[in-house]
């Protein structure tokens, strides 16, 4: 218990995605949920500015200024400027609060390389970290999602993120199965930005697909009367140009990940043992992560597999709440002590 004590008040924990990163301090919840951007002056390699005013500029950076995305596929893919960025924003969390070099849990893939894991564990070591943690993603999610994962009880869980879809079967505080693919809200995302260049012959940039993903998107058959006007680049004259869409185009501009999503939701139920599944079966699937927010997702999911499926209460929030409670709360001690990537 002394353990849990000496960290209790020193330990944060950090769902650093591809999208957005979100930390988490005991007994304030998640005080930070910032846009995994990052804006960099090119003449100096030097980073302006992060977060929400980095993304702002996403598409209409002024010569000179690139805006950067340091991870892709749930991982960091520019390790300088990841460095910096976690580092600026466990600051904002730290410094007032007189919180100095704090305990961190940092939720990664279950596919993430020994190479990965070392460019997150260095990113954490430049934000001042002490004690490192790594615990994965799913499970994070699950604690988060207020699952019961230390019981003798099946519980899945599907956290969607940015970069990739986690997929696990969890019971006695231990992953029984998993699975891990990169296709999640980015492929969603591209998949329009795609659809509207092949049949519409228009060029738009991510943020916009994103509103029309935020606006439109769905993933099961509904209403297909809303429709959204959209202005781009014409691919064949190159002049601005507007098109309106339907909410039904948007749905099969995204089928290919949304089957992929699926299918490994399935492969995952194939192989959990039959006592756990029977659980499930009984309890439901609980879906996680910003692609938990598209419309139908459930509802897909469900009909695929025949078992019902429900959105967790704060599925944004649910990987940052999980690790934040990994370092708190004793429950979960022995999936945190599994975790350990650096001690100070």
């Amino acid at each position: 218990m002394a353990f849990f004590n000496n960290i209790f008040w020193h330990g944060i924990g950090i769902d650093l995605g591809t999208a957005n990163t979100l930390i988490y301090v005991h007994d304030k919840g998640v005080v930070l949920r910032e846009p995994s951007v990052v804006a960099v002056d090119e003449n100096t390699n030097m980073v302006r500015w992060v977060g929400e005013e980095a993304r702002a500029m996403i598409g209409r950076t002024p010569q000179g200024i690139k805006a950067i995305r340091p991870l892709k596929d749930g991982v960091i893919a520019d390790l300088e400027h990841a460095k910096v960025m976690l580092r600026r924003f466990v600051e904002r969390v730290t410094g007032a609060g007189g919180i100095k070099n704090p305990d961190m849990a940092i939720g990664v893939p279950s596919g993430v390389t020994s190479v990965e894991r070392i460019a997150i564990t260095a990113a954490a070591q430049n934000a001042r970290a002490s004690r490192i943690y790594l615990p994965e993603e799913s499970m994070a999610a699950a604690i988060g999602a207020s699952l019961p994962v230390v019981e003798p009880t099946g519980s899945m869980i599907v956290d969607i993120g940015g970069g990739t879809t986690e997929v696990a079967v969890i019971s006695l505080s231990g992953i029984v199965v998993n699975e891990s693919i990169r296709i999640a809200g980015d492929e969603l995302t591209e998949s329009i930005i795609t659809y509207l260049k092949k049949v519409h012959s228009l060029a738009v940039g991510e943020r916009t697909a994103e509103e029309i993903k935020f606006r439109l998107g769905s993933a099961f058959k509904t209403s297909d009367n809303e429709r959204l006007d959209v202005r781009g680049l014409s691919l064949l004259n190159h002049v601005p140009r507007t098109i309106t869409i339907s909410r039904g185009e948007v749905r099969e501009s995204m089928q290919e990940p949304l089957k992929a999503i699926v299918e490994a939701v399935k492969r995952t139920l194939e192989r959990t043992p039959p006592e756990l599944a029977a659980d499930i079966f009984n309890r439901g699937i609980f879906i996680t992560g910003g692609g938990a927010l598209l419309s139908g997702l459930d509802e897909l999911i469900s009909h695929e597999t025949e078992v019902p499926v429900f959105v967790a209460d704060d599925p944004l929030s649910s990987v940052a709440i999980g690790t934040g409670k990994m370092l708190t709360d004793p429950m979960y001690r022995r999936v945190l002590e599994q975790c350990l990537s650096r001690k100070s």
